[in-house]
């Protein structure tokens, strides 16, 4: 299916006054079309098509790009970043793989720009634009089903590192609901940089209801257990946890002890009493919008977990209700979407390392068949890959991306899902530069292990699949 596509220029996009032409001899290597190209009649068409879902207001791009007044005066940027191909933003290597969401314009689009701009970036006849897009106020998903906002606004203090917060919200459902798009939206941008919206299950009938300090005290064993720790309210690798950059030598394939069921590696798909990864924000990242037949499942006396991470940039207090939107598929689906996080806990890059190399696996219990992928490394991520490496001995790239950008945290949905068999390694490579070449670099100096804040590190990809051949069981509930 043909996902909406969402594209936005630098977030930092340096205002461009209004363009002369440019002499028509610039070596960029782009041809030009010999007609007089118009905003109305030829940019406008691409605009619409692959950059206004984030270049409009109320959207994290920095300017709108529905109308010739609002373009105009960007045209000379515009140029810039899609003849460096910057712009729409797209990482993954086009040599290895073909996914649904590829944001790349193509080189007749990228041509069409161009001439515009070299040729003065005219409006062009009224008569010739077409009628704009048309957007649900604060959605990318559509008018939501439901929306479900933090119970309360949240204060954040002036002063202090990241924090990580948790905001439960009850749904109040009295039967299963399978759901075909979850959009998550911050309340507050300026101090939102993520969050993660997960399905937290009623416990099973017979669980033992345990009081506030009980549970506070199996948490403490767990960290005791762990190679985790809290570091106030955010959670990091313990200073004298081993080290194993190669997280494939190990057993656990480098992942280590999550503290709430929702990390470390595990599936977070919500079998049985588990919690289950519903959907996210961060920057660069779609909404997820699934085909007629695939969703995901929230059961029964399920809450609603956002965890949210803010980072302090403004220097002053500031509130946020963040929420999630929710659209319900209109029958049962033939396909419950499941997610595992493939991740490494226990690495050390060193201070000054330039490419340094790290890598997780998973060994797949059963039959699956893989929708997308999405990397996750933080500042002094450089590159990322995912590889799958089948029983029989034959290896498969299933995405490269050679020029991670912890800007664009963009999930790459196959274009037809890939069906891997059991037994199957999955395999995930990341690279980090922690020298001072790298302009992003919280401190070069220091070594760095895994931990939530983005001054810390991740390696990680999230691996979203179906099981091929579900247990007739499993088959009857849907």
């Amino acid at each position: 299916m043909r996902r909406r596509l969402i594209t936005s220029f630098a977030l930092l996009c340096p205002l461009a006054g209004w363009l002369f032409p440019l002499p028509s001899g610039r070596a960029d290597g782009v041809n030009r079309p010999a007609v007089a190209v118009t905003f109305n009649k030829d940019v406008a068409p691409i605009f619409y098509e692959s950059c206004a879902e984030c270049h409009r207001p109320g959207e994290a791009a920095p300017m709108s790009l529905l109308s010739f007044k609002d373009a105009r005066p960007w045209a000379k940027s515009i140029r810039e970043k899609v003849v460096s191909r910057e712009m729409p933003p797209w990482h993954a290597d086009p040599h290895v793989g073909r996914f649904a969401n590829d944001r790349r314009l193509s080189q007749a689009e990228v041509e069409t720009i161009v001439a515009w701009v070299d040729g003065g970036a005219k409006e062009g006849d009224p008569k010739d634009l077409p009628p704009a897009p048309k957007f649900t106020d604060g959605w990318n998903i559509g008018q939501p089903d439901l929306v479900l906002q933090m119970p309360e606004e949240f204060t954040l203090s002036a002063s202090g590192p990241d924090e990580y917060q948790n905001f439960d919200i009850p749904t109040t459902f009295t039967e299963d609901k399978y759901v075909q798009a979850v959009e998550a939206r911050p309340g507050n941008r300026r101090i939102v940089h993520h969050i993660i919206a997960s399905v937290e299950p009623p416990p099973p009938p017979d669980a033992p209801r345990l009081s506030r300090e009980e549970q506070e005290a199996r948490q403490a064993q767990m960290l005791k257990d762990s190679i985790l720790e809290k570091d106030g309210l955010v959670v990091r690798a313990k200073a004298d946890a081993p080290v194993y950059d190669d997280g494939c030598s190990i057993p656990s394939g480098g992942n280590g002890t999550s503290l709430d069921g929702a990390g470390g590696g595990r599936d977070v798909s919500g079998n049985g009493s588990e919690p289950a990864y519903l959907g996210g924000f961060a920057p660069g990242h779609n909404p997820d919008i699934w085909e007629p037949g695939t969703a995901k499942k929230i059961p029964a006396g399920s809450k609603i977990r956002l965890q949210v991470h803010y980072s302090r940039t403004t220097g002053k207090a500031e509130k946020d209700r963040s929420m999630v939107g929710l659209i319900f598929a209109r029958k049962p689906p033939e396909r419950v979407l499941r997610t595992r996080w493939v991740q490494n806990n226990y690495f050390r890059i060193p201070p000054g390392a330039e490419r340094h190399r790290v890598t997780a696996c998973w060994t797949t219990p059963e039959d699956i068949r893989v929708y997308s992928l999405l990397p996750h490394m933080h500042y002094r991520g450089a590159a990322a890959e995912v590889k799958a490496f089948y029983p029989g001995g034959r290896a498969e790239t299933l995405l490269n991306v050679p020029d991670y950008d912890f800007s664009w945290q963009t999930q790459y949905y196959l274009e037809r899902p890939l069906s891997i068999p059991k037994g199957t390694t999955i395999t995930v490579t990341g690279y980090f530069n922690n020298s001072s070449k790298n302009r992003y670099n919280p401190d070069p100096a220091r070594a760095v292990r895994w931990g939530e804040p983005t001054y810390d590190e991740m390696m990680m990809s999230f691996v979203e699949y179906v099981v091929e051949k579900p247990p007739a069981s499993a088959a009857r509930t849907h």
